[in-house]
């Protein structure tokens, strides 16, 4: 007599945000990501109306990314050995000073009647993204790390989606915002209110209550060998090797964020709050994408659609660079958000269930190195090319060297295409989290079987 097959548990897209711990969580993501992206476009716009050289706004990406690689490593080790919540909280309360030194600066340098500001003020705008990038560098793992603290691990990639889905919503509503607020209340303002929005952010980090985690064996002298075993443990798996390395190549090439500013200033023509309108179109289609993502269960052949979202980003990248209508622009770059969104789900869920917890820090750390510093050093290399071979073919040659690196990681790591299915990669889970246990909020899970894990 054969026994009847066990009924898969339907999948609950809304699971997540019953845990209490996780909606304080989201809520601090989405109002400081906000306020991030006011202050980004804000500093664009700003560097870019007193140099009017394509190659400053590729420094203010290299002044950002040079801390941010810099402490990569040692903050990802912070982040597995101390209290996850207060090195966030840290972080923020630095990131809220550096909003107040750029309003407190532009008030200075940017008041009517002294004239136009000058180097100094290039080089106060230059040290206090230093500043941020060092902050950034060290929130990043912490929070990384804390979000999967709080929720079970059968709920991760749902999680991942609604993180990364309610993050591209502040990306929608914070560069149309930052645009809007430079025309309208200058940038002196804009900077107060993106603080305001990091404020609530740390107020929402601090309403987080998790249980103290198990002291550590490490100690701040095993640095090296705690950083070492990080590195080991992504060179023993391909699978997240190559879609780091990918995703890596994908965002310094086949990004323009930092030149948006010449396409609105000097090929679309639409001003400040186009810029902020072509900042935001990314995430709109993210936000789309991130929502049919939540929505549903994840599917099959996740490696091919990883690889071929990137082949679209970088394709649509450079459809993008050759138009020279707004609305067509705004379409383009709202469907490269969409491919990048899959591939941003892709990397962060593949993360979150191949690594265990007490290695979530270093990991992130190493994972930022890849992406997060990407993005600061990919504008770099878009203003330097933007310098060199022009705006529009600067965007077209990088559209196109994303799609042939797309390409060769199929070649180079097979296995990544191969890839069915997040399950088939499970990190071994070891004890449950414990805040999400001790969340009353959270529903109740069961394990994934021992045959789901490796």
């Amino acid at each position: 007599m054969s026994l009847p097959l066990p009924v898969e548990a339907p999948h609950d897209p809304y699971a997540p945000l019953r845990i209490r711990n996780f909606r304080w969580f989201v809520a601090s993501i989405l109002t400081m990501a906000m306020g991030a992206q006011i202050q980004g476009v804000v500093v664009a716009w700003q560097m870019y109306d007193v140099t009017r050289d394509p190659l400053a706004l590729g420094l203010v990406g290299l002044a950002e990314a040079a801390p941010f690689i810099g402490f990569a490593l040692y903050a990802g080790h912070v982040a597995d050995v101390r209290d996850r919540r207060r090195i966030a909280l840290a972080a923020l309360v630095l990131l809220l000073a550096c909003a107040i030194g750029l309003a407190v600066a532009t008030a200075l340098f940017f008041a009517p009647g002294r004239g136009r500001p000058g180097a100094l003020i290039q080089g106060v705008i230059y040290a206090i993204i230093v500043v941020c990038g060092a902050a950034r560098s060290f929130l990043l793992p912490a929070r990384n790390a804390l979000g999967a603290d709080l929720v079970p691990r059968a709920l991760f990639p749902s999680a991942v989606a609604w993180r990364a889905g309610i993050w591209q919503v502040a990306a929608v509503a914070g560069p149309a915002l930052g645009g809007i607020f430079y025309a309208w209340v200058g940038p002196t303002r804009s900077y107060v209110i993106a603080g305001a929005l990091m404020a609530v952010s740390l107020v929402t980090v601090w309403r987080i209550r998790v249980p103290a985690r198990p002291p550590s064996e490490r100690s701040e002298a095993a640095l090296v060998a705690s950083v070492r075993e990080g590195l080991a443990f992504l060179l023993q798996r391909p699978i997240f090797m190559g879609a780091i390395t990918l995703d890596l190549f994908a965002v310094l090439f086949g990004g323009a964020v930092a030149i948006l500013p010449i396409f609105a200033a000097e090929i679309l023509f639409v001003g400040p709050t186009g810029l902020g309108a072509l900042r935001a179109a990314p995430a709109i289609g993210a936000v789309l994408m991130s929502a049919f993502i939540a929505l549903r269960p994840p599917g099959r052949q996740i490696g091919r659609t990883f690889l071929r979202s990137v082949v679209a980003f970088g394709a649509f990248m450079i459809g993008f660079a050759l138009s020279r209508s707004f609305v067509l622009s705004l379409v383009l770059l709202a469907a490269s958000g969409a491919a990048d969104m899959l591939s941003v789900y892709f990397r962060a869920t593949l993360m979150q269930v191949m690594v265990p917890s007490g290695m979530l820090g270093r990991v992130s750390a190493v994972n930022q190195i890849f992406i997060g510093s990407s993005n600061e050093l990919g504008a770099f290399e878009s203003g330097v090319a933007a310098r060199l071979l022009g705006t529009v073919p600067s965007v077209v040659v990088g559209g196109a060297i994303t799609v042939v690196v797309a390409f060769v990681t199929n070649w180079v790591f097979p296995s990544l295409a191969r890839l069915d299915s997040f399950s088939d990669y499970a990190a071994a889970a070891g004890p449950a989290s414990p805040a999400a246990v001790a969340d009353p909020g959270a529903p109740p899970i069961t394990r994934d079987p021992p045959s789901a894990q490796s």
